[in-house]
């Protein structure tokens, strides 16, 4: 992963940037797709309710120093979607989480463990954090696979927004240990 002094980040395919306001038309459409979010708490979102969501993902970069991230295709400089670190409250508890949502047409291509392994080394590598958290639907299995595929591996049952879930956890020393060659 290469870090530039913007706070962006790139990766073989993506760069990764903060949500900017010109990025409403592409991520209302993506938002606003029900199989996109299928599983989203807050569920399809209108061109209100993505402005909303790109106020408060300025406040979250404003306020905690993460945020979703814009997903760019390096090659096309296509809007992908996001991903990024957020604050979340999971039975009663503040976790910062990962989350991610890519557009339809960019599924199935590796991309969202691409974008969330950069996320992740510069949670635990840059902002020294010691641990993230996934919250999943059980039914959710595209996004467990993104998960598992990162390095979250265990995981307990809770409730997060009246929702059973899993709360898979990732701790800083566990991601150092993926990334320590064996030998």
């Amino acid at each position: 992963m290469k870090r530039s002094r913007d706070l962006s980040f790139e990766t073989d395919r993506l760069t990764i940037r903060r949500l900017s306001k010109q990025d409403l038309p592409d991520l209302a459409a993506i938002l606003s797709d029900p199989a996109v979010m299928r599983f989203s708490v807050r569920g399809v979102c209108d061109r209100r309710a993505t402005r909303r969501f790109l106020d408060w993902s300025r406040d979250c970069h404003a306020i905690r120093g993460f945020g979703p991230m814009a997903l760019i295709e390096r090659e096309s400089g296509e809007f992908v979607g996001f991903c990024g670190l957020v604050p979340e409250e999971v039975a009663g508890v503040e976790e910062i989480g990962i989350g991610y949502r890519l557009a339809r047409r960019f599924w199935h291509r590796g991309l969202a463990p691409e974008a969330a392994r950069a996320v992740l080394a510069n949670a635990f590598d840059a902002q020294c954090l010691e641990t993230v958290v996934a919250v999943i639907e059980p039914a959710h299995l595209a996004s467990i696979r993104v998960a598992e595929k990162v390095g979250f591996r265990a995981f307990v049952t809770s409730r997060f927004h009246g929702r059973d879930v899993r709360l898979y956890r990732l701790s800083r020393e566990q991601w150092r240990e993926m990334a320590t060659p064996v030998g």
